[in-house]
């Protein structure tokens, strides 16, 4: 934080499903099309190993991805102000492809899928990694999410200002949830997520040369 100004954010790092993009995908749906028995464990490392016959049938639910309002708008802000965006999500690399090609602007990158090396959230490894990556410190990276067990947990793990997209109607405040569950800030929509940072924070590039 710059002396007696708004604390410094250089980057943001959001979750997807759920969060960039509406939770559309109907997993018991894939399992049904190919047969996969809650049992045989999580579908999406279960269809990795069928055949690509399956698979396709599996990841057709990716097609009726629909962005979440404001979805637009918030990465053209950040983009302007030359602040980098990050993706660390449990989907596939494949389903990020179609996210990316659908949203039509510049990919999130790093982009983390299950297929990377990193443990899966609430780990803080991957948001640690994306901010290094970047030549920032995590305090100065948003992790934004849907889920305050994964997202949040992840966010204030890692030592980064954590959000939660709050689904809840009313939203709740940070004050509802518990320790490393209790994120810095509750939105109910990224078009409020860009309005705060707009209020509340100085936006600033990272460093040209890194830290």
């Amino acid at each position: 934080m710059e002396p007696g100004g708004k604390p410094i954010v250089r980057g943001v790092v959001f979750d997807m499903d759920g969060t960039l993009l509406k939770p559309v995908i109907d997993f018991a749906e894939m399992r049904r099309r190919v047969g996969v028995h809650p049992t045989e464990g999580d579908i999406l490392d279960v269809i990795r190993q069928r055949t690509p016959e399956d698979q396709a049938r599996a990841l057709a639910a990716l097609r009726d991805m629909a962005l979440m309002p404001g979805a637009q708008e918030l990465c053209a802000f950040l983009d302007r102000q030359g602040l980098p965006r990050g993706l660390i999500t449990r989907n596939v690399r494949r389903s990020v492809q179609h996210f990316h090609d659908f949203l039509g602007l510049d990919p999130f990158a790093p982009a983390i899928t299950r297929e990377c090396e990193f443990p899966y959230k609430p780990s803080p490894a991957a948001l640690q990694h994306i901010a290094s990556s970047w030549g920032v410190s995590p305090g100065e990276v948003l992790m934004v999410g849907d889920s305050v067990k994964d997202d949040v947990v992840s966010g204030n793990r890692a030592g980064s200002v954590s959000v939660l997209l709050d689904h809840n109607q009313p939203p709740r405040s940070p004050d509802d949830f518990p320790g490393e569950q209790r994120p810095a800030h509750v939105v109910a929509s990224l078009s409020e997520l860009q309005a705060l940072l707009e209020a509340e924070y100085q936006l600033l590039p990272p460093p040209a040369n890194g830290r």
